[in-house]
């Protein structure tokens, strides 16, 4: 997929976040890189033949202390480990998830919420299916 493209699935992403989150977001920069160093998988814990398709470096907001000024915390969206795990129809909804899922640890939300949020959703909307037969 062109870099531009990529790059325009990024910002959707971002523009499509409730409005509230939008403007909570501050100080920090989104980036695009192709691929992970090794420094960025050894910090998320992996190990080079794993995937990593985001990250976010900083201080996640609850943790922050006010009062003087620093570099803004960043989130990086890897092109490369996305574009192969995933089919071309399917990489803008998996780009939408990872961007997502990254803000989320901007605002103190670790791995272990996210994935019982998931869960909790999957039970909850499978629970108003049924309930509707």
């Amino acid at each position: 997929m062109e870099r531009a493209r990529f790059r325009r699935l990024v910002q959707r992403a971002l523009d499509s976040l409730p409005r509230e989150l939008g403007e909570a977001l501050d100080n920090i920069a989104v980036v695009i890189e192709r691929e992970p160093s090794r420094a960025d998988l050894r910090s998320a814990g992996l190990d080079p033949a794993e995937e990593l398709f985001g990250l976010y470096l900083g201080v996640p907001l609850p943790e922050r202390v006010a009062g003087g000024s620093v570099l803004p915390d960043r989130i990086v969206i890897y092109q490369g480990p996305l574009e192969r795990a995933f089919h071309p129809r399917d990489i803008p909804r998996e780009v939408a998830k990872t961007v997502r899922h990254e803000i989320a640890h901007y605002f103190g939300i670790d791995d272990e919420r996210l994935a019982a949020d998931r869960k909790s959703t999957r039970l909850n909307s499978s629970h108003v299916a049924l309930s509707r037969m």
